[in-house]
């Protein structure tokens, strides 16, 4: 059976339990994750009520220890690993760059681009072992440099007119960081038959209220399950969302 990994799936309404949820009626088994167990033990059993093979991971990406563990659990339990979904970020405190909290940007780098590299080098050798590793990095398109709006919330389905942009530098900073990152890892491990590729979901409905601009959580997924199941002749080192390219 294949196996799959997603990161920051704590929370019914979020885009990693539905990628999950996704990915397991895909026949994959899906192993939900958490910075606190308790948040996807309950997801885990649900899974598994709707008929999907599903198990629960404690894993902090601020905590270099917990993401050992959760690594060697993963290698005892199955031995290989075919889908890594780096989905957990973070976003705190003032989007703006004029009072923003140094200590707030440090987090969020360290969580959103530090941790990210964490787990995936921790977890390499078990998607090396599968054979064929998919790695899907969860970004933005406002991180992307191409975007006439960088660093803003501006993508299709958010109403500008209603709404306004808005301002997510250090947030966006992130994403750019992670989309290099996502390019250097491409290179490495195409070698090993590692596809690794950024996705935007787009602006999707994780909170209440979000619902009159942003689209559902179910189709912002869809694009990250594409990338988590390309044949192996497929793309790598490249940005996309809902499957279509986007520039860097």
């Amino acid at each position: 059976m294949r196996t799959a990994l997603i990161t920051g799936s704590g929370r019914r309404e979020g885009l990693g339990f539905e990628t999950a949820r996704q990915l397991g009626a895909e026949g994959f088994h899906v192993i939900v994750s958490a910075r606190r167990l308790e948040q996807v033990e309950p997801l885990a059993a649900e899974l598994v009520d709707q008929g999907i093979d599903a198990s629960a991971l404690r894993l902090d990406l601020l905590d270099h220890a917990s993401v050992s563990t959760a690594a060697q659990r993963v290698d005892a339990q199955f031995g290989k690993l075919d889908v890594l979904v780096n989905n957990a970020a973070m976003m705190v405190g003032s989007p703006h760059v004029a009072d923003k909290d140094m200590d707030e940007l440090l987090l969020e780098f360290q969580t959103n681009v530090v941790g990210t590299w964490s787990v995936t080098q921790k977890f390499l050798p078990l998607l090396v072992a599968g054979g064929h590793g998919r790695i899907v990095n969860v970004s933005s398109g406002a991180g992307s440099f191409w975007d006439p709006d960088y660093g803003l919330v501006n993508y299709p389905g958010f109403e500008m007119e209603r709404f306004g942009a808005m301002p997510i530098s250090a947030y966006a900073m992130t994403k750019t960081a992670l989309n290099g990152l996502t390019i250097k890892m491409a290179k490495e491990l195409k070698s090993d038959n590692i596809l690794v590729n950024s996705v935007c979901p787009g602006v999707t409905a994780t909170r209440p209220g979000t619902e009159a601009f942003a689209r559902p959580v179910a189709d912002g997924a869809k694009g990250v399950v594409w990338a988590a199941t390309l044949p192996d002749d497929g793309p790598t080192g490249l940005f996309f969302r809902d499957g279509k390219q986007l520039p860097w």
